[in-house]
């Protein structure tokens, strides 16, 4: 099996890319002070959460994190905020009028048993009294979704577990289970959940992003969360309006997964990633933007550091790309999870 870690260039057939000519750069900021991957987390208000994630240093349990740290775009600080009640990686995070609403994940049911045991808890943290409150549990127990608020309400989309009447058990490359179209609905005003049309292209580890009403789902991986599975880069757009899903959209110019996201400007921005399949492991250092509006994707100068597991936000004008993992998750050799902290600006 063949690892890299590069920057891979793919001309697809149908995608429109455009270079960026001398827009914007990459700064380094305050580094992570807890160095992990598969984490959660989103902008709001200026600040930047990371929440959760999985250890994969010497000497750390494999156990899953319910750390939350909270950083600053104005003074360049982080501060450690209150745990998550139930520790999870591989969550799904959006917010809504201030508050963290997040979503699933993996979990550990029993110590030194799987650490990838899909749940289906949902929390809502208000960061303001750094407080959490356990909200009604998803229908869904899954892990690597993604979510988004649009019109007042969260879609919690994709992600990964058993299958049909399969006991929920620990995910791995033995143990059965699929990716997942399932789009969940939930209402904060209700407490309450219903199901929407389903996915297209059912998929873990995607990107999602909200333009003028509308979720687009970006890249992910089909079939396994593990190497078994294959990246996919697909765009497709889904109207909560009409509770429908549009034709395919110009794909990604790199099929790629674990990837770090953001919204800024009516365009969503995709960073970093990670290619899993049978054949090749590596990870990403490419940014490039998606606007809806254009069905096009614009390239910009690529991640200083390429990782996968990374949390991505919007602060001001700047998309941050924080902590993850300098190697593909199906690579076991040294661990290196990292610190990093990169800002790229974007025009206003």
């Amino acid at each position: 099996m063949l690892a890299a870690v590069a920057t891979v260039a793919v001309i697809l057939t149908g995608t429109v890319v455009a270079q960026a000519p001398g827009q914007g750069r990459w700064t380094k900021f305050a580094p992570f002070p807890e160095p992990s991957q598969e984490i959660g987390g989103t902008s709001v208000n200026g600040k930047l959460y990371i929440i959760g994630g999985l250890p994969f240093a010497a000497g750390q349990s494999p156990a899953p994190k319910g750390i939350v740290w909270e950083y600053d775009g104005a003074t360049d600080k982080w501060a450690k905020k209150k745990n998550m009640p139930a520790p999870a990686h591989h969550v799904a995070v959006t917010s809504y009028r201030g508050k963290l609403y997040v979503f699933g994940g993996g979990t550990q049911v029993e110590p030194g048993g799987s650490n990838w045991v899909p749940t289906n808890k949902a929390w809502e943290y208000d960061p303001a009294a750094d407080t959490w409150r356990e909200l009604a549990p998803m229908p869904t127990a899954r892990g690597a979704a993604v979510a988004v608020e649009v019109g007042g309400k969260m879609y919690v989309i994709g992600g990964a577990s058993v299958h049909p009447g399969q006991k929920i058990v620990g995910l791995n490359a033995t143990v059965p289970h699929r990716a997942l179209g399932t789009n969940e609905e939930y209402d904060p005003a209700t407490n309450t959940w219903r199901s929407r049309s389903p996915m297209p292209t059912a998929r873990n580890h995607a990107a999602i992003g909200a333009v003028n009403g509308k979720i687009y789902v970006l890249g992910g991986r089909i079939g396994s969360v593990f190497v078994v599975a294959s990246n996919a880069d697909v765009v497709e757009e889904y109207d909560p309006a009409t509770d429908s899903w549009g034709l395919l959209k110009a794909r990604m110019p790199l099929a790629r997964s674990g990837t770090a996201y953001g919204t800024f400007g009516g365009k969503i921005y995709v960073a970093g990633g990670e290619f899993l399949d049978n054949d090749i492991v590596g990870t990403f250092r490419d940014l490039d933007a998606y606007d809806p509006a254009a069905n096009r994707w614009t390239s910009f100068p690529p991640l200083p550091l390429a990782r996968h597991g990374t949390v991505g936000g919007i602060i001001t004008n700047r998309f941050h790309v924080v902590s993850g993992h300098l190697q593909s998750g199906a690579v076991f050799g040294t661990p290196m999870d990292s610190d990093a902290n990169d800002g790229f600006e974007l025009d206003r």
